[in-house]
């Protein structure tokens, strides 16, 4: 294999980690949003806006699945796999799995990566079609599989493992709405026109200590190991999120924003949600056609240059 396509290869790791961990600093606690309604109840505004994210918690949360159209953009500081990048396809919560065609900035005129990889997720593993050249490379196999629990174990301990892989359970509006729930100003702003159509408008913000607190997939680590998150979280300066989405007349989230603001500067992520319900058929690639990432990896350090 060669260094271009080698650095290809790390390159989309490093995107789809990334994108992983942000779907897990934003997945809830569905258990706290059941209990919004009691909580709202004789309060102001603010009230009446988590009852109506509340509402819709509970239809995005039965319909299981979604069509999604997700942009990110990502500071040029922070270093590989930084700029924009789309992601269009279909996602599906309980259970969780999705397949996804992603276009990236930073793909382009890299030697042996292609202009657009589909990425299939079953069971917290995910599966990234890296085309024709990469098979060449690999005995015929396109897929590089990329078990998230192991890597992010290798990388950062049970923690980190506990982090990526709840957050990919989560990957999905429903949570993101039971977090926004318990954002302590969340605010209606109004209606508004999102794809022609009209749409309440609906703001929150967390700390990273609210945040923390809310977030389901720490439940089961340690003390020692709930405070290394905690405190590797605070060194990489960020400090917590900025949600906006807008509920469609259906009850149906329509669009999410958030916003997290870093040293290296702020990460966006904008994603639209339609046809809710649409049937799962999502499926990992038969096993001979895929390589393992990790292993790559091993082959990278013993200095394999083939």
């Amino acid at each position: 294999m060669s260094r271009s396509v080698k650095r290809a290869g790390i390159s989309l790791a490093a995107v789809a980690v990334l994108v992983a961990g942000a779907a897990a600093c934003q997945s809830g606690d569905s258990k706290k949003a059941a209990d919004a309604p009691k909580k709202a109840a004789g309060q102001s505004s603010a009230g009446d806006a988590r009852m109506a994210l509340q509402a819709a918690y509970k239809k995005t949360s039965a319909a299981k699945s979604a069509k999604v159209t997700m942009k990110m953009s990502m500071p040029s500081a922070a270093g590989a796999g930084a700029g924009d990048m789309e992601m269009t396809g279909v996602q599906s919560w309980n259970p969780a799995a999705m397949d996804i065609t992603t276009s990236a900035a930073a793909l382009k005129g890299k030697p042996g990566a292609p202009d657009k990889f589909r990425t299939v997720m079953v069971n917290n593993v995910m599966y990234m079609d890296l085309g024709a050249e990469a098979a060449q490379r690999h005995d015929g196999k396109r897929w590089m599989k990329m078990d998230l629990g192991a890597l992010a174990k290798d990388a950062g301990g049970d923690a980190m493992a506990q982090q990526l892989t709840g957050g990919a359970q989560n990957q999905d509006p429903a949570q993101q709405l039971a977090l926004l729930t318990d954002s302590p100003n969340v605010k209606h702003l109004g209606s508004e026109q999102v794809d022609g159509a009209p749409a309440e408008h609906y703001k929150g913000t967390l700390t990273l200590e609210e945040m923390v607190a809310g977030n389901q997939s720490l439940d089961g680590l340690s003390a020692q190991e709930r405070q290394k998150f905690i405190d590797g979280m605070k060194t990489s300066g960020i400090k917590g999120y900025d949600t906006e989405l807008w509920i469609n007349k259906a009850g149906y989230p329509v669009q999410m924003n958030v916003g997290i603001d870093t040293p290296q500067g702020k990460i966006s992520m904008s994603a639209h949600y339609s046809d809710y319900g649409t049937k799962n058929t999502v499926q990992a690639p038969p096993a001979g056609e895929t390589y393992d990432f990790a292993e790559m990896m091993k082959g990278l350090d013993k200095g394999d240059a083939a």
